[in-house]
């Protein structure tokens, strides 16, 4: 008896199963094939004993075949059509004689199968136990029914399993998504396609949280969708995060046409090349923006600011600071504007510069009066410096004149007669005298305008340290004259600066130095005395005057000071 009739007559081996087996031989041959197995390929059983499997499955492969897999492949039915199903190979030996038992798993949703997959049992285990792990997971029937969720649904909704199980998905309904939107879902999953997106839903306790959803209809042989799979995965914290950045993005955006609508804006790389100006820059500089993107500002540069100005810029920027200034430029046409500026240096990762936002805003109008007002300012400080020199020569030369002469008449009469009334006259016309000279002196001293600022300095010097007991140190480094503008600047600002020393300082001593540079002269007035906060101190009559003197002369004045400290006094003004 051959091994197919042996098999053939002790059924008790095949196995009782309501799937689909067949049993054969080491050559492929068919020794066994149950009712369901005849069913699948549409044979009658004694059709089926020792024909080769491979004319049921032409890509089967008995002997290759690893144990216990579940393997999915195309069967061959007797009317000649193929269709998909799974198997799985188990091996054995009966009587010296290898079998293969091959065992077929039914499949009712036949849509998606595909050629030569296959999934190890362990393996699907394993998908499962990290599907339930990592995802929300529920399936429910044609009609929506809940009939399984995992721990995860139940974890984030808040309801058990017997709370959910056959209830439909209302349960969990936000009230947020439109009648549209669900109609939408449902007619694709009941079209059998599968459907993605976001859904909004509401837990047991009524919070709410948002999950990213994939519905996938499992069909039946006749197309028609019998039970759904929905896999969802939370992203409530996601959701928040886009809608801060959208509120943030909406916010910038606002910014953004606030400041365009407002201020002059260009973007330029690190190297200074224009990437982006906006219609005001381009309507204040005259210049289209295809004329001003890929070049440098140099193209409105006005040439009023010197070299050092724009190195100080550009080393500032660079350093990854901000650099804040007003900036003369000039426009196409030829005519020129200036701009409060204030650029800002974007930073890589490493904290250099990769692009440069500059924001400006137009000052033109500011500084045309402020040049005027500079103007009408130094034309005010020429008048009174004239006037005061006409008061002097008027009380030295007049007054003055007819008090000494009134002097020699009294000392004529002392000669003749001696009387108290001519010796207290005496003394008074000459107090009256010393005092005019200082009246006239403090106006206009004739040695400045008559041997120069030096000679100036150290006469006003010397009288102030008899007149208010101040020791003033007096350090000079000048070369040569100056002309009489910044002479005169110089000596009234030492002439101001020191009647502060005397009113507020408290102390005996203080030094002036004038030191000439390459490009400029410097001045400093400094003492140790009581000192000041700067930021608390209103500004005086007495700094407004060395400040606007200083601006006629086309100079700087700076004020260091600090309590108990003293005071420096710093003027600085260009050969």
């Amino acid at each position: 008896m051959d091994g197919n009739d042996q098999l053939h007559t002790k059924r008790k081996i095949a196995p009782d199963s309501s799937e689909a087996t067949i049993l054969v031989n080491e050559a492929g041959n068919i020794a066994y094939a149950n009712q369901q197995a005849q069913e699948h390929f549409g044979y009658k059983e004694i059709d089926l004993l020792g024909k080769n499997i491979k004319e049921l499955m032409p890509e089967i492969t008995p002997l290759a075949a690893e144990e216990g897999k579940v393997v999915h492949e195309f069967g061959r039915h007797r009317n000649g059509q193929t269709f998909s199903i799974f198997h799985r190979i188990n091996s054995f030996v009966l009587s010296g004689e290898s079998f293969f038992l091959i065992v077929f798993h039914s499949v009712k949703d036949r849509s998606r199968l595909k050629k030569q997959q296959s999934y190890p049992l362990n393996e699907l285990v394993d998908l499962q136990f990290a599907l339930d792990e990592s995802t929300i997971v529920a399936f429910t029937d044609q009609k929506g029914k809940i009939k399984y969720v995992n721990e995860k649904f139940c974890e984030v909704s808040k309801y058990s399993p017997e709370e959910l199980i056959g209830k439909d998905h209302r349960i969990i309904n936000s009230g947020y998504h439109s009648k549209e939107f669900m109609q939408d879902l449902w007619e694709t999953i009941s079209s059998g396609n599968v459907w993605r997106g976001e859904i909004k839903n509401k837990a047991k306790d009524g919070a709410f949280y948002w999950v990213d959803t994939t519905i996938v209809p499992f069909i039946d042989e006749k197309g028609n969708p019998y039970k759904y799979l929905a896999i969802r995965k939370e992203i409530t914290e996601y959701k928040r995060v886009v809608e801060e950045l959208k509120k943030s993005v909406n916010e910038l955006i606002d910014l953004k046409f606030a400041l365009d609508a407002s201020s002059i804006v260009a973007i330029t790389d690190q190297r200074g090349t224009i990437k982006y100006v906006n219609d005001q820059f381009c309507n204040i500089s005259k210049y289209a923006r295809e004329e001003l993107l890929g070049q440098d500002h140099r193209i409105i540069n006005s040439g009023y600011h010197s070299k050092e100005f724009f190195s100080e810029l550009w080393e500032t920027i660079s350093s990854g600071k901000v650099w804040k200034g007003e900036i003369k430029n000039k426009a196409k046409d030829g005519t020129f504007y200036w701009v409060d500026t204030t650029i800002v240096p974007f930073l890589d990762e490493q904290g250099k510069p990769y692009q440069h936002l500059a924001i400006r805003h137009e000052v033109t109008q500011r500084k045309n009066a402020e040049e005027e007002l500079q103007k009408m300012m130094t034309r005010i400080i020429d008048i009174q410096e004239d006037e005061r020199k006409r008061l002097s020569r008027e009380l030295h030369d007049g007054i003055g004149q007819n008090l000494y002469s009134h002097l020699i008449t009294i000392n004529r009469l002392q000669a003749e007669m001696s009387h108290p009334l001519l010796d207290q006259m005496q003394d008074e016309a000459t107090e009256i005298i010393e005092e005019l000279r200082d009246i006239s002196w403090e106006l206009r001293p004739s040695v400045l305008d008559d041997l120069g600022l030096i000679p100036a300095i150290r006469s006003y010097l010397v009288r102030f340290s008899e007149h208010h007991n101040i020791n003033v140190h007096f350090n000079c480094y000048l070369t040569s004259r100056l002309n009489s503008n910044k002479e005169l600047t110089i000596y009234r600002i030492i002439q101001e600066a020191l009647t502060n020393v005397r009113k507020y300082a408290n102390t005996d001593e203080a030094e002036v130095t004038i030191r000439q540079m390459d490009e400029e002269i410097r001045v400093v007035i400094e003492d140790k005395g009581r000192g000041f906060n700067v930021q608390e101190v209103a500004r005086g009559v007495g700094l407004f005057s060395m400040e606007e003197r200083a601006k006629a002369a086309e100079g700087s004045i700076k004020v260091h000071s600090e309590e108990n400290k003293g005071t420096r006094v710093v003027l600085e003004i260009p050969l």
